[in-house]
C-alpha cells in the first residue's frame, strides 16, 4: 500500500482566531458595513461585534454565527481563514 506524507502547515488555535477577527473587520469594511449594522443583522449585540473584532482572536464565535456574517457581508466564509 503506498502512503503519502502531506505537507501542511498548521497555525495554532489562537493564531487562526485573529485571523477571523482582522478578516471579519476587513470583509465588513469592504461590503461598507457598520459594526451596529452587522450587529443588528446577526442578532447579536454591537458589544459582542466589537470585542470579536478588536479582541484579536480573545472572544469566538460559534460556527453558525460565522455563517451569518459571511451571508452579511457577501463573503464565502472560508475568505475568514486566510
Amino acid at each position: 500500500m503506498t502512503t503519502f506524507k502531506r505537507d501542511f502547515t498548521f497555525i495554532s488555535e489562537e493564531e487562526m482566531k485573529k485571523n477571523i477577527s482582522k478578516n471579519i473587520r476587513k470583509y465588513r469594511k469592504l461590503a461598507g458595513i457598520t459594526q451596529e449594522q452587522l450587529a443588528v443583522d446577526i442578532d447579536k449585540s454591537y458589544d459582542y461585534v466589537r470585542k470579536l473584532e478588536y479582541k484579536k482572536g480573545k472572544i469566538s464565535c460559534k460556527k453558525y454565527t460565522l455563517y451569518k456574517i459571511a451571508k452579511v457581508l457577501h463573503t464565502p466564509i472560508d475568505n475568514f481563514f486566510e
